[in-house]
């Protein structure tokens, strides 16, 4: 009985090593990354947002000084199925996006890849450190591309790199300025943010594009703007009316320079993000209906103030 207990024994542990081999095989042939799971430092906030891919918000150890969320089960997303990419720069230059989590977590939720710059938030709040740079955005556009052909990441076929835009708010808004140039960009959000008319008003260390930097922009771009009682209005404004060569639009909300993006799902902003987004890089037509027309529906839409130049119909 002793033998027989012992072979059995064998026989399982030969059957699991054999099993183990086979997985690990069909991970290395899979097309799916059917092996590869989201990092566990996973948070998940507001119950993983309000859209149909709930989302969770994490650190990828081999990506430093970045914050990635991104819809949980990744398992609908596909080569015929990708997820659109937005990388993300903080206000005050901050190098986490603590202010801005709601918000992102909320895009994330409607089937998109967000990277934001700089560490991941702690349940304590605000990073204190180093300000974030310019070029943290480019190395998310590099990080996404990269991870979409390695066939051991998590994200292997699941991004669609023809469809990547780059945002930020206040400061974030001048580094994804500064980045404009970016020939995989199709296309930019500035919030709260525009280039100084008056550079000694800026913070030391931040970047400032001179006006000229506007005709570096190659894609549509909308600025999403508190009103004229945040302080980036008149700069945001006075770009928006520079801008004649490509696509333009102009959303007001009255709530200053802070924004909606700590209210639940990202308040008003992340609607009109939201919607912004999946018109210019899902080609959502209904979603274009905000923004295009005699009569645009953000334009109705309670508290909004609208402008838009010629081309945004074309």
């Amino acid at each position: 009985m002793k033998k027989q207990i012992i072979i059995f024994a064998a026989s399982a542990m030969f059957l699991m090593a054999c099993g183990g081999a086979e997985q690990k095989n069909q991970c290395e042939k899979s097309t799916e990354s059917q092996c590869a799971k989201i990092p566990e430092s996973q948070r998940v906030l507001e119950n993983g947002g309000s859209g149909d891919f709930k989302a969770v918000m994490f650190e990828d150890s081999t990506f430093n000084a970045h914050t990635i969320f991104c819809p949980k089960d990744l398992s609908k997303f596909s080569k015929e199925n990708p997820l659109p990419i937005l990388v993300w720069g903080n206000g005050a230059c901050n190098n986490s996006p603590h202010e801005h989590v709601n918000f992102l977590n909320e895009i994330a939720s409607h089937g998109y890849l967000v990277v934001a710059t700089g560490f991941m938030p702690s349940d304590t709040g605000f990073y204190k450190g180093p300000m974030s740079k310019s070029s943290q955005q480019i190395e998310s556009i590099d990080w996404a591309v990269k991870q979409n052909s390695d066939k051991n990441s998590y994200l292997y076929n699941k991004l669609d790199t023809n469809n990547i835009a780059a945002a930020g708010m206040s400061c974030g808004g001048l580094q994804t300025l500064f980045n404009c140039a970016d020939s995989r960009l199709k296309t930019i959000m500035i919030c709260n943010s525009g280039l100084f008319i008056n550079p000694v008003e800026a913070i030391p260390d931040m970047p400032m594009p001179p006006k000229s930097k506007l005709e570096d922009i190659h894609t549509p771009v909308i600025y999403i703007l508190g009103g004229k009682q945040d302080i980036a209005y008149e700069n945001g404004m006075d770009d928006f009316h520079k801008i004649k060569h490509v696509p333009a639009f102009a959303a007001n909300f009255p709530v200053g320079h802070g924004g909606t993006y700590s209210q639940p799902f990202g308040g008003e902003f992340s609607v009109v993000a939201l919607s912004w987004l999946d018109w210019q890089l899902k080609n959502n037509q209904e979603a274009a209906k905000m923004f295009k027309g005699e009569n645009p529906l953000l334009g109705q839409r309670k508290d909004w103030t609208i402008e838009k130049n010629d081309l945004i119909d074309k």
